[in-house]
């Protein structure tokens, strides 16, 4: 192996709009690269070091979805299960539906939601906190916002197709997290610490914020901004992150390159960590990066985020379906996620292989760079 490559193309999303980045990857639980490029904080001169902690955004969702699946495994859900036996309220969603005038009706869907639904995001719910419903758990809980709270607020916003025949990046790993707080009967911070975070030793780690004492190792989080050409310093905040309360299954995980790393190599190694604690069995990963896409929900996946293209989507992740569609140096079934601030997470079960990439910028360019990355990785993977 030599990954000159993928230092290189490092130090070149640094000299083109990135501020800073950190990438790690490892082989059958073995660290084989870790590079860090640029600065964490463009402001004051600091570079980036290692131990910078990041919002993960959507790179949240693997993790809120093998959380889900350590239920799966004790027979406490089954996948085809009406979601309504776990959120009641989930059983009275209306779907919006448009008339000949496009005027907007609601009516009852003709099948429920199932819980595998949520899992594949073909619920059919769009991506939307700003609803009056949440408003008024916010006004009622003094900005606290309690997760399942939240996730019976979500119970109001209209399907925008009928359950299992689309696709859409929506709030359902949001309310997935709802789901697992009832069936665990424990809040998700704190089953994900006891079933994910300490067995991997991610001390690190955490929904919603870090304790203050670690706030100062956050890396700046950075707005590229088009109209001048240049990455500007926004607010070090997750707007998903709606209440210190609230434990967004979608978007609410704070993590470290090195932490991430031990839940990413844990999957890429059939759900084994490092240190020898299996999270899920090695059957259970397997069934997280199938494709669970119809052609009428690949035709949606597709479109809708054309930069996986190749890609099929399992319980939670990308899943690599068609290399040569994709034009892709990656094996089938190789998969992950990111995140909208520039985490970018690559699992593959083949080679035991595994690569988390974080930067901290909004307006991530992630059409660019997620396939590039993907393709050095692999280019650099020498007999």
């Amino acid at each position: 192996m030599n990954f000159d490559k993928l230092r290189g193309f490092q130090e070149h999303l640094t000299s083109w709009k990135i501020p800073g980045n950190d990438c790690m990857v490892r082989m059958n639980h073995e660290d084989v690269y870790r590079h860090q490029s640029g600065y964490a904080n463009m402001e004051t001169g600091q570079k980036m070091k290692g131990d910078e902690l990041y919002f993960m955004w959507s790179a949240s969702k693997p993790i809120t979805c093998a959380l889900a699946l350590t239920l799966y495994e004790r027979g406490l859900f089954h996948l085809n299960d009406p979601l309504y036996e776990y959120l009641p309220e989930y059983k009275d969603v209306l779907l919006e539906v448009k008339d000949e005038n496009g005027c907007k009706n609601y009516v009852t869907p003709k099948n429920p939601i199932l819980v595998k639904h949520l899992f594949t995001m073909s619920a059919g719910f769009p991506y939307s906190f700003n609803t009056p419903a949440v408003q008024a758990v916010k006004e009622a809980t003094g900005g606290r916002c309690p997760t399942r709270e939240v996730v019976r607020a979500l119970a109001q916003v209209p399907l925008q197709f009928e359950p299992g025949t689309g696709w859409e990046y929506s709030i359902c790993h949001d309310i997935l997290a709802g789901m697992i707080e009832v069936v665990s009967g424990k809040p998700v911070r704190q089953y994900a610490k006891e079933m994910i975070f300490d067995p991997l030793e991610m001390h690190d780690t955490c929904y919603n914020m870090p304790d203050e004492s670690k706030l100062s190792r956050m890396a700046v989080q950075y707005n590229f901004r088009d109209d001048i050409n240049k990455a500007v310093p926004t607010n070090n905040t997750c707007n998903y992150m709606i209440g210190p309360d609230f434990d967004s299954g979608g978007a609410g995980v704070v993590s470290t390159i090195e932490d991430y790393m031990q839940f990413a190599d844990a999957l890429a190694n059939g759900g084994q960590a490092k240190n020898g604690e299996y999270i899920l069995s090695p059957a259970t990963v397997r069934l997280m990066c199938t494709n669970f896409l119809s052609d009428a929900q690949q035709k949606d996946f597709n479109t809708k985020l054309f930069w996986y293209i190749g890609y099929g989507y399992g319980l939670g992740v990308r899943t690599m379906a068609d290399p040569v569609l994709g034009g892709a140096n990656s094996p089938l079934g190789e998969f992950g996620w990111g995140g909208a601030a520039g985490s970018y997470i690559l699992m593959d079960t083949t080679n035991k292989l595994t690569l988390v990439y974080a930067h901290h910028m909004l307006n991530n360019q992630e059409m660019y760079f997620h396939s590039r990355l993907r393709n050095v990785l692999y280019g650099c993977l020498y007999e």
